[in-house]
């Protein structure tokens, strides 16, 4: 019989160190120690417990922890005395059938990397599904794994060994309470089906690229209605006239003739170049399966729910970020039709090939939406960054979507003889740059949410030996609030000027973008916190460093956003970008008791 929440918190420490024997690899002093942290809400409150135990551990307990555990078709697999946890793991992840070529890469890559950290490696092979049903990853993926963490820094890897033996635990605990994240799994099965459709020229490098209006976006959109409207059931499927995927599920109210406010939510469904597979995808799935719930429970609310897949967010075929929101908002910029991919095909073209807008700025005019008719907008996004990754948290509260500007700088002074310069006689453009580089850095980092880049730095025409006469830069500021940004960008301009003065030398910045800050409306904000309390979990609260879809829309109504945690340290934009079943199943509980809690 499957364990049971009110079993575990009704026993002794002896009996709960026993039931919850194999979660963590021979190392029942966790547990033992989870055991005063009683009683459990839920699964996910039992397994944060866990991992706070461990935090709270020391490091010589958690490399203690790390060296139980077996190496991935080790002597230990060999000669079958592996726990059964891990026999079932390393079985379903075909470790047991490797090649002799995979066998003897594998038993390398296992010498190699205890040479270099002094303890085994690390990997949660059932995969992000994770589920009894589900093979986890493959011997090439494990590989690849293995070679690309071999050459982490140590500190980087002692910690993501611990989250790899966390996300073991969670699957292998879901497996004693017989938890099965079937809501997770679907939108984990939808985000691989979707992915399936990749541009030219990506696809068959086995890359994910999905770019306004081409054949793979537009398959995207007719996945997402096919599925709204039989997988979902919701009530009106359509695509716009951008390209927006709308599916709208009546409330109560509608179908007596009354109609509510509807909550508005959703995101984009294009990428970036060689991009992931849940950056913007994540926020229509959930509250999909949301709907595809109450449908089958035969469920209305009172407000209606309308979810949108934006046709564009990421600026990749056109210069026109926000495309899909902003045709909602009002701000679809007519100069956007006459712009030209880099096949000389305008927008204009593209939007008629794919048959859409047959009557032009006129029913991309109609798309705007009178906010008086909405109660809000709300996103479900993967925090694409790290820090719910190295807590241990599988969602997180935003409070607000930082503010931007950008800058394209060029520094001029003197191109010289790198030999026959004096260094005092130098007026080096490339050494003022660096300089504010350094300068930025500092000075972002002394506020707490403010954050400075330059993330391209050229010397046009540079020469190993010669003094550098130009350097152009960028320069990236963002803040969770526009007077942090704006106070870092006067200081940073301020700095620029001082050190081209002192070296003699002229300068020129170009603002090419400001947005303003999105901070969350405390009552939707509000709304996800308790939403995330009625799962067992700690509310923590984060700003968004990158933009939203949100940003567009809290231009005309309150807005507040949810991170999921994703997995790779919480790479993103990059085909490393992941999250767990598990945590995507959080997020669609959470999504839900927001949605009916109204």
């Amino acid at each position: 019989m499957p364990l049971t929440l009110q079993e575990l918190n009704a026993a002794s420490q002896a009996d709960f160190t026993a039931l919850l024997d194999g979660v963590y690899e021979h190392s029942p002093w966790i547990a033992e120690a989870t055991w005063s942290r009683r009683p459990f809400a839920s699964l996910a409150a039992l397994e944060w417990a866990m991992v706070q135990v461990l935090a709270e551990a020391g490091r010589a307990r958690q490399l203690a922890l790390i060296r139980a555990h077996p190496e991935l078709a080790g002597k230990a697999m060999v000669s079958k005395t592996l726990t059964a946890e891990s026999t079932n793991e390393q079985g379903k992840a075909g470790l047991t059938d490797c090649t002799p070529e995979e066998f003897a890469k594998i038993q390398k890559l296992n010498a190699d990397y205890n040479a270099r950290f002094g303890w085994p490696f690390i990997l949660a092979v059932r995969g992000p599904r994770g589920s009894k049903d589900s093979a986890g990853l493959n011997r090439a993926e494990i590989i690849a794994t293995f070679e690309r963490r071999l050459a982490g820094h140590p500190d980087f890897e002692f910690a993501e060994c611990l989250r790899n033996i966390h996300r073991i635990a969670q699957i292998r605990l879901n497996d004693k309470f017989g938890e099965t994240p079937t809501l997770g799994n679907l939108v984990w099965d939808w985000a691989e089906q979707l992915a399936r459709h990749s541009d030219p020229g990506f696809a068959e490098q086995g890359e994910l690229t999905v770019t306004y209006l081409t054949p793979a976006h537009r398959a995207c959109a007719r996945d997402l209605v096919q599925w709204m409207r039989e997988d979902c059931g919701f009530d009106e499927v359509h695509i716009d006239a951008v390209g927006n995927v709308v599916g709208v599920y009546e409330g109560s109210d509608d179908r007596k003739g009354q109609p509510a406010p509807r909550l508005l939510t959703g995101s984009h469904y294009d990428t970036v170049r060689n991009g992931g597979k849940y950056d913007g995808r994540l926020g229509i799935f959930v509250p999909m399966a949301v709907v595809r719930e109450l449908k089958r429970a035969g469920k209305r609310l009172k407000h209606g729910l309308e979810v949108v897949g934006f046709a564009e967010e990421e600026g990749q075929r056109y210069k026109a970020t926000f495309l899909g929101s902003g045709a909602l908002t009002g701000h679809f910029d007519p100069a956007w039709l006459e712009q030209e991919d880099a096949d000389g095909v305008t927008m204009r073209q593209a939007m008629q090939a794919a048959g859409l807008a047959p009557a032009g700025l006129a029913d991309i005019a109609r798309l705007k939406r009178d906010p008086a008719r909405y109660l809000g907008f709300v996103e479900v996004h993967i925090e694409q960054g790290p820090v719910l990754n190295e807590m241990g948290l599988p969602l997180g509260v935003v409070t607000s979507i930082n503010g931007g500007v950008r800058y394209q700088c060029e520094i001029t002074g003197q191109a010289s003889h790198a030999g026959t310069t004096p260094m005092g006689r130098r007026r080096d453009a490339a050494a003022a740059a660096a300089q504010l580089l350094l300068y930025l850095e500092q000075r972002a980092e002394a506020v707490p949410d403010v954050v400075g880049t330059v993330g391209m730095l050229q010397v046009p025409s540079g020469s190993i030996n010669v003094v550098p006469g130009r350097c152009r830069f960028s320069l990236d500021i963002r803040a969770t609030t526009d007077a942090a940004r704006d106070s870092c960008e006067r200081d940073t301009l301020a700095e620029l000027a001082r050190v081209c003065k002192r070296r003699g030398l002229r300068y020129s910045a170009e603002v090419t973008m400001r947005a303003p800050a999105a901070p969350s409306a405390p009552a939707w904000q509000q709304r996800w916190e308790a939403a995330v309390q009625q799962l067992g979990l700690p509310v923590f609260r984060m700003p968004s460093g990158a933009g939203h879809d949100a940003m567009k829309l809290h231009e005309v109504m309150p807005q507040a956003m949810l991170f999921v945690r994703g997995q790779n340290a919480g790479i993103s934009h990059n085909p490393l970008e992941s999250t767990a079943n598990d945590d995507i199943e959080l997020a669609v509980r959470a999504f839900r008791h927001l949605y009916e809690n109204l």
